[in-house]
């Protein structure tokens, strides 16, 4: 077994080697001068080698710590530089994002622009999924979930409401059964995403309306390809407003049903920001999340 000093004494001894001083030394490691006195008697001990003298008008190394000074110095050289390397490495990669296609192509895409102008620094790379987040399996460093907020083990901070509300073509309703109330909406044909098959159950509820056990929905395999069914006039699809802002605002998706069924209905889901316990890049992490609040507040 070869003979290895412990290693904080050791480094303590080379940085105050380096400076010639223990009040240096001290300041640079952050601790106090009897600490880095204690630390090098400490060294000194199991040596059995007196490394400085400590004289009244200063602090000089001993010929043997002179030597070993010399010696142990580069190896600490190449530890600071490899570890420089690695977070250097680890800075200038992308931060990997899990976010559901839907959220991806619908509200992040059109303000990732903002991000690459505004925060150069910030690099994300995002990879899309329906599956939960799992940080053990998942090759990622943060994820943007739908849920109630209940994230065992992981942090995460609050985004917005998951609102919905009822949205289609203005085409389909041209010539078609008048939309005088909520039921009305059952003559036409209702587009279901199929992770999202509570949605029409949960609205036609809330505005007292029963959903007929014959009536066959049309059920599309995403959210995006719901919508894009609506824009077609293939039917009525129940939309989350966050998501189809600009269809909305162009008058391309309009909600078939007047005031106040207009108003999105909101449940207690919503869309969060979630990041594992202990995150080694929580610097950028926290950029990343106070950029999406900031994206939040714009609307």
């Amino acid at each position: 077994m070869r003979p290895i000093p412990p290693l904080n004494p050791l480094h303590v001894f080379e940085c105050a080697a380096r400076h010639g001083s223990f009040t240096k030394a001290a300041d640079e490691l952050s601790v106090t001068q009897p600490a880095v006195s204690r630390q090098v008697a400490l060294l000194e001990d199991y040596l059995g080698v007196r490394l400085f003298h400590r004289e009244a008008r200063g602090l000089t190394l001993t010929a043997e710590g002179k030597r070993y000074a010399a010696q142990i110095a580069p190896a600490f050289r190449c530890i600071a530089e490899a570890t420089d390397e690695l977070v250097s490495a680890r800075a200038a990669a992308p931060l990997k994002l899990q976010v559901y296609a839907t959220f991806m192509a619908k509200w992040l895409m059109r303000r990732l622009p903002h991000l690459q102008t505004n925060h150069p620094e910030l690099r994300l790379r995002t990879r899309t999924a329906v599956t939960p987040v799992d940080f053990a399996r998942d090759n990622v460093d943060a994820a943007i979930q739908l849920g109630t907020g209940d994230w065992q083990g992981m942090e995460s901070v609050f985004l917005f409401a998951d609102e919905i509300l009822p949205v289609c073509s203005p085409a389909l309703l041209d010539g078609g059964p008048p939309v005088r109330t909520p039921a009305d909406l059952l003559h036409y044909p209702l587009l279901h995403s199929h992770y999202r098959r509570r949605d029409w159950p949960d609205w036609l509820e809330a505005a007292g309306v029963t959903m007929a056990e014959t009536q066959e929905p049309l059920m599309f395999p995403s959210s995006l390809l719901t919508y894009q069914a609506a824009l077609d006039g293939l039917g009525i699809a129940m939309g989350q407003p966050a998501m189809l802002e600009t269809e909305l605002r162009s008058g391309t998706l309009v909600c078939p049903v007047d005031r106040p069924l207009d108003r999105p209905l909101r449940r207690d889901l919503g869309y969060y920001f979630v990041v594992p316990p202990n995150h080694q890049d929580r610097a950028r992490i926290a950029k990343v999340r106070n950029w999406l609040l900031e994206q939040v507040a714009i609307g």
